[in-house]
């Protein structure tokens, strides 16, 4: 049968998705999705900086805050201008200072009575206040720790400064030209015992220094609080040229410096006697000759 001009011939079908692809009944053709619209920087901006603002906060009130040096007094080791970083965080696990650290303290009494006290602009109270940059309003110092508390330190003529009777080498940081100890009668001659919880502090430029030795006619007589200690000086952080640890010397390493080091063993050895005697007590007893007859009181045979 031939087929008339009105008649189609059926084609293939058209695949899923094409255009005039027949799709559900009622469907509408998919849209293209939308992705969202990024937020503005400068919206961004006051989240980004009070983020910034609180984790600086968080750092100098915990963990690290710089400080400026603002005399001479711990020459060659820091020089006028330096930045200290400052380690905040070892003192809150009860860590306490030790000989031969550098440590920042707050004055504990009328040590800085007389000293200028700079006067910062807005931005540099704000960056002082957040821990970037060292702040003016604190009143802090900073000295190296020479004894601790139960130490006797004395100095007499131009030294050698001892600890517990052992003379301290001090070349690697004393000021060159100054000699470890000063002949006055201002304080510069002594000899103390530091009482405990608090730390005998000298500057290493020993002649140009206000430091434990001159204000012993003060209450602690001269000694600094364990608690007034904000942290250990750990490196010097500006200028660049001057970047450089702060270690403890070797010095306060040697043997016999320390006199609980020196009474440890005697202590260990008497805790490790007692298990010791009572056991060899106990197995004396239990012998079958350890009756009361055959102990010897007074050199003879009781009963």
């Amino acid at each position: 049968m031939s087929t008339g001009p009105d008649t189609a011939a059926p084609g293939p079908a058209a695949a899923p998705g094409e255009t005039g692809a027949p799709g559900p009944q009622g469907a509408e053709p998919p849209k293209p999705a939308k992705g969202k619209k990024p937020k503005s920087f400068w919206k961004e901006l006051p989240l980004l900086i009070g983020i910034a603002l609180v984790l600086a906060l968080v750092i100098k009130t915990f963990l690290v805050q710089a400080f400026s040096i603002p005399s001479d007094s711990m020459q060659n080791t820091l020089q006028q201008g330096d930045r200290v970083l400052v380690d905040k965080l070892t003192p809150w696990f009860g860590s306490e200072p030790e000989r031969g650290e550098v440590v920042v303290f707050k004055d504990p009494g009328h040590w800085l009575d007389g000293e200028p006290t700079p006067e910062p602009n807005a931005v540099q109270r704000v960056l002082g206040w957040i821990g970037l940059m060292p702040s003016a309003d604190e009143k802090d110092l900073i000295k190296r720790v020479i004894a601790v508390g139960g130490d006797t330190v004395e100095c007499k003529g131009t030294g050698p400064l001892k600890v517990n009777g052992k003379a301290l080498n001090e070349k690697n940081y004393v000021f060159e030209g100054n000699t470890p100890c000063t002949v006055d009668d201002q304080g510069g001659q002594f000899k103390i015992t530091v009482p405990k919880g608090k730390i005998w502090v000298m500057g290493d430029h020993r002649q140009n220094s206000l430091d434990s030795r001159y204000h012993q006619n003060q209450p602690g007589g001269g000694a600094v609080p364990v608690d007034n200690v904000v942290g250990r000086a750990f490196v010097i952080a500006w200028p660049p040229t001057r970047w450089a640890t702060l270690p403890v010397p070797d010095t306060f390493d040697q043997p016999g410096i320390s006199q609980a080091m020196g009474a440890a063993p005697a202590a260990l050895g008497l805790a490790g006697a007692v298990p010791i005697v009572l056991w060899r007590r106990r197995r004396a007893a239990a012998r079958p000759d350890s009756g009361p007859g055959s102990r010897v009181s007074g050199g003879r045979t009781a009963g």
